[in-house]
């Protein structure tokens, strides 16, 4: 398999925090240290990737606002022209101050997750927020992004649920006269949840997107919830080198055979299931 000479997305886990237990995300199963990546860590991936016109995410398997470095964060990105900043956020913490550094910070792309139209529905995916705080704070948002003149493309995105179907068209237009796009995204199961099997399928995520967990160990894929594809750490390593070592090049070279269950993460893995891979024909199971 040819080498990729750099990741086009970059997602950072700059702390391990998050205000919600939703049932479907194993956040707090999570037993990482420290609570926090350190300023030099996050620097670091940043600045061994300038120039390059990388993606940002800073956040993995948390809730970024719940990081009050957040706004130095995304300043510290935006030293590069040539960067994009995404967000997804749950949108309880989205405080007026915090709306005005992502705003000024110029994000190109921020995702409200809102599982729901009515409070009942909300209460049942988005344990431990508060509906109608996220709703006013998401709506506070859009105002002020449009007394701005816009910022970048602003979703608000449902999952779907059997509990939120009867829902969604009113869910999509509200929030479309709101000014944000709304969408209704499939849910997907993390590897090694009771019930996920293998796919003898590639895969799409290791080609483009790399990961970086609060200790600066770099994982294989988003997905990877307690480490199971480590493939090198930043605090030894030039994020590049990673990108473009052994381990990494051995681990996607695998997937594009499709042997997922040669590869402990992958091998109770069902990401793509329903993707068709051009000149791939093989979707038995492992």
């Amino acid at each position: 398999m040819d080498r990729i000479t750099h990741p086009d997305f970059i997602q950072i886990e700059t702390n391990i925090a998050c205000n919600a237990d939703c049932p479907f995300c194993p956040q707090k199963s999570l037993r990482r240290r420290p609570h926090r990546m350190p300023d030099e860590m996050w620097m670091k991936i940043i600045d061994d990737t300038r120039s390059m016109g990388i993606t940002y995410r800073p956040f993995l398997i948390n809730e970024p606002l719940s990081d009050k470095r957040m706004g130095k964060i995304m300043r510290f990105i935006r030293r590069d022209d040539t960067a994009r900043i995404e967000i997804n956020t749950n949108g309880e913490l989205m405080t007026e101050e915090m709306a005005r550094d992502i705003l000024d910070s110029g994000v190109d792309v921020i995702r409200f997750s809102i599982d729901g139209f009515s409070e009942d529905t909300f209460a049942q995916s988005r344990v431990g927020v508060d509906f109608h705080l996220t709703v006013e704070r998401t709506l506070e948002f859009l105002k002020m992004a449009q007394k701005r003149g816009g910022a970048g493309r602003i979703e608000v995105r449902m999952i779907d649920l059997d509990i939120n179907r009867h829902e969604q068209e009113s869910y999509k237009k509200f929030w479309s006269d709101a000014g944000a796009i709304p969408l209704v995204t499939a849910l997907y199961r993390w590897p090694w949840e009771p019930g996920v099997e293998c796919v003898s399928l590639p895969c799409l995520k290791v080609l483009r997107e790399m990961f970086f967990y609060v200790n600066g160990k770099a994982t294989l894929c988003c997905w990877d919830s307690h480490e199971r594809a480590v493939i090198g750490d930043v605090s030894k390593q030039h994020v590049l080198d990673i990108w473009n070592g052994a381990i990494n090049h051995h681990y996607r070279s695998v997937l594009a055979e499709g042997r997922r269950q040669d590869i402990l993460l992958c091998s109770r893995c069902e990401a793509y299931k329903d993707h068709h891979f051009e000149g791939f024909s093989s979707v038995a199971h492992a």
